[in-house]
């Protein structure tokens, strides 16, 4: 199965109000960021053991670690969870940059240093949601 199949099951095992959510911000995450690189990851560590929720990444960049290392990332990431979904918005180098920028502004959602949780998208503004996608899709990082 190819990343977009895995993606595509994934949406498609969410309750219906949930999937219809995911289905609408992957088609916008897909025209914010036409080319980008498509990820899945299903959760699980090495061992095969659930260590989070699965994701959608889109997009990527570098991150590096103290010791010099570097690991491909996705850029931009989207998890359902158990009261909503998750938008994961990597690469700020200010880790106070999104919550700064958005959580007054983007309608009932908590915002952290990298994540933007909601439960319904009827909850938030989209445009304000696609403007910090675009943000942190253009971090140079």
């Amino acid at each position: 199965m190819n990343t977009l199949e895995h993606i595509q099951n994934y949406i498609k095992s969410q309750p219906q109000s949930k999937r219809s959510d995911m289905e609408e911000l992957h088609i916008r995450i897909l025209e914010a960021l036409p080319d980008c690189k498509l990820w899945f990851l299903d959760g699980k560590n090495d061992e095969h053991k659930t260590v989070s929720n699965p994701n959608i990444g889109y997009g990527s960049y570098f991150i590096r670690y103290a010791d010099g290392t570097e690991r491909e990332f996705y850029r931009i990431g989207m998890s359902a969870n158990t009261t909503g979904i998750s938008m994961y918005i990597m690469g700020f180098k200010d880790k106070t940059y999104l919550a700064h920028m958005y959580d007054g502004t983007i309608g009932k959602a908590k915002v952290s240093g990298y994540c933007i949780k909601f439960k319904t998208l009827k909850d938030i503004h989209i445009d304000i949601l696609e403007a910090a996608i675009r943000d942190g899709a253009a971090q140079k990082r």
